[in-house]
């Protein structure tokens, strides 16, 4: 999403015609959901996907076709049986989907906000109206996580859900209510193996990863490219320097013993959404009890995710940082109701 309106944003401002095309509800199984999007260039190029298949070749020549027709459509698509399959899918699922055509800077204040949004990572709500016998069809409003207009039609009467809960993408009286929840911080403790294979596929699955580790040769952007900060150091001082939240995941995967149970005792007690620390249970009972001598409460370890992942039989790294970022995933979208160790 973050570069389809870093795009749209560059061709505004360079006086480009440009096709937005978004997600607005979808039903069944489908090869995106709700708030996917993709641009559509004049010579044919695109950023962004809807999801491959017959849907994303049929919008993208609806979008081709109204390059020269500033406004917005609406269109359904029924991914049956036959479609599915013969594109690679497992659909039989509903996709609707606003394409709009943009020329001049009109929008530009707009799509600026939502860029702005993206970055911030605090989480935002769309508003577009997708009824398409509507005047209005893809007017558009853009809400913080709390609710306040930020850019857009600021006459629309409903607010959108609260962001905490996580809510659901819905089409309600006409209108397309499309949550970004805040981005979910990942500590890595540990700038190993482990660490650096996790790092790579939570990235790919939308986190913003932070790395913590006292040794530079290995704590650095060469190993960990998709890393938004790099904290080298004492890890006790490194991590300590990290103001936690609930959008705050803390996973650790240190080298020795006496890192993890350093860092464990410090993550432990914070208001971190999610703490979680590899390692045998034998490991783990005899760092929680040392860390009971030291006066950390019960409740804070209690809720401590050890062993770290959904088990899957893993044995290989990269086995294994798929299992621990599944159990990522599940923390951020289902929240402590998700299954752990």
């Amino acid at each position: 999403m973050r570069d389809v309106i870093s795009q749209l944003v560059k061709a505004l401002e360079d006086g480009r015609p440009a096709v937005f095309c978004q997600v607005v509800e979808t039903r069944g199984s489908t090869p995106q959901k709700a708030g996917a999007a993709m641009l559509v260039l004049p010579d044919g190029g695109q950023v962004g996907t809807l999801g491959g298949g017959c849907v994303e070749n049929e919008v993208k020549l609806k979008a081709l076709r109204r390059l020269h027709e500033p406004g917005a459509s609406v269109h359904s698509y029924v991914l049956d049986h036959d479609d599915a399959w013969a594109d690679g899918l497992v659909c039989g699922g509903r996709m609707t989907v606003v394409v709009e055509a943009f020329h001049g800077d009109a929008p530009l204040a707009y799509f600026r906000a939502l860029a702005g949004a993206i970055d911030r990572g605090g989480g935002f709500t769309e508003a577009v109206v997708a009824a398409p016998e509507s005047p209005a069809v893809g007017r558009r409003t853009l809400f913080d996580a709390d609710g306040l207009v930020l850019a857009g039609d600021a006459s629309l009467e409903t607010r959108p859900a609260p962001l905490a809960e996580r809510p659901r993408a819905r089409v309600e009286r006409g209108v397309a209510w499309l949550p970004s929840p805040p981005t979910v911080r990942l500590v890595i403790v540990g700038a190993g193996h482990v660490g650096q294979a996790v790092a790579a596929l939570a990235a790919e699955v939308d986190f913003d990863v932070w790395v913590v580790d006292d040794r530079d040769r290995f704590a650095n952007a060469d190993r960990f490219p998709a890393a938004s900060r790099i904290l080298v150091g004492p890890i006790g001082e490194a991590l300590g320097s990290i103001v936690a939240d609930a959008h705050t995941y803390v996973l650790i995967v240190t080298r020795g013993h006496g890192h993890d149970q350093e860092a464990l005792g410090l993550a432990a007690p914070t208001p971190a959404g999610y703490v979680g620390m590899i390692g045998s249970k034998r490991k783990i009972r005899l760092i929680s009890e040392a860390l009971r001598d030291q006066g950390v409460p019960d409740a804070a370890l209690a809720r401590v995710s050890a062993p770290v992942g959904l088990e899957i039989g893993s044995r290989t790294v990269p086995e294994i940082a798929v299992s621990i970022v599944a159990e990522l995933i599940a923390r951020r979208n289902l929240g402590p109701k998700a299954k752990t160790p």
